[in-house]
């Protein structure tokens, strides 16, 4: 049975092994093949750790735990484009074990990112997502986000990548208690 919990600091090394072993699982093809090699746990883990102090309250970091193992991660905050509204929310980041995808991982992430966001008084929330990305663009659709036209390129070791961006609207829910089962 999959729980979902709020991070804690000792989760730090589990949720850069997941986040490590999904982008060398979902992004070959997508970005460079050097990057890729080149990322490592524990360089990984040295970088969140320092998001993890510094964000203290400012993001929502939750985990997905399966027999005491990390095996999912998502992170949500405020949105950090310029032009969107305060009330605008961001999903950071969602991942789940490559050896775990379609497990129901992801949808139980989702389902607690967006009870977090609604507790934040979030009406919006918008996540990037690597435009070649069919897999998750799948999965973000079904989670009722869509493409808004937003994109946006970035470059990894000189090779562009593009970005699309979705967003959904968070209208509170008739019966809340729904949306935590």
């Amino acid at each position: 049975m999959v729980g979902v919990r709020s991070m804690r600091e000792g989760d730090i090394q589990g949720v850069s092994a997941v986040r490590v072993t999904g982008w060398k699982a979902a992004y070959p093809g997508m970005v460079p093949q050097d990057y890729l090699d080149a990322l490592t746990v524990a360089e990984d883990a040295r970088v969140r750790r320092d998001m993890f102090e510094r964000g203290a309250g400012r993001a929502v970091n939750l985990v997905a735990e399966e027999d005491g193992a990390v095996v999912g991660w998502a992170a949500l905050g405020p949105s950090r484009e310029d032009d969107r509204e305060p009330q605008d929310g961001e999903l950071l980041a969602l991942y789940a074990a490559p050896d775990r995808l379609g497990t129901g991982i992801g949808t139980a992430l989702m389902r607690h990112v967006l009870a977090a966001a609604r507790e934040r008084s979030f009406r919006r929330l918008v996540l990037w997502v690597i435009a070649d990305n069919a897999r998750a663009r799948r999965f973000y659709e079904r989670s009722g986000f869509a493409p808004d036209g937003g994109t946006s390129d970035w470059s990894v070791n000189g090779v562009r990548v593009h970005e699309v961006r979705y967003s959904r609207d968070l209208l509170p829910l008739p019966n809340a208690s729904r949306e935590r089962a």
